[in-house]
């Protein structure tokens, strides 16, 4: 896989609610827009995480996703610094850099190697 694409974008509005699925969305410093605030702005994981409660879901396996640790990334219109979850999670946890449109189809770009 030469590119790496979001294949799906939720937001969580109400802790334990079902997921929104989104065509586009803005992401600020705080968050995808309708979101509720959690631990960490953005969250993200690989197509083949099952019931994921991440923000952005991407084409490629989890593992590629988590190979992104400590990269810097634009995906859409947004800067993303991505850092590891911390705990039992999978994927990928992103601080926010610029605020922007995410898209799906948009590719994942490394803008920056920060390990």
């Amino acid at each position: 896989m030469d590119v790496m694409r979001v294949r799906a974008i939720h937001t969580f509005p109400e802790k334990r609610g079902p997921a929104v699925d989104h065509i586009a969305v803005e992401v600020s410093d705080t968050g995808l827009a309708g979101d509720r605030p959690k631990k960490a702005a953005v969250s993200l994981v690989g197509a083949d995480s099952p019931e994921t409660r991440a923000n952005l879901v991407l084409d490629g396996p989890t593992r590629l996703v988590e190979e992104l640790d400590g990269q810097v990334v634009r995906i859409g219109g947004a800067l993303l610094a991505l850092n590891t979850t911390g705990n039992h999670c999978a994927g990928l946890y992103a601080a926010v850099g610029e605020s922007g449109t995410v898209r799906v189809g948009d590719p994942v770009e490394i803008v920056e190697d920060a390990r």
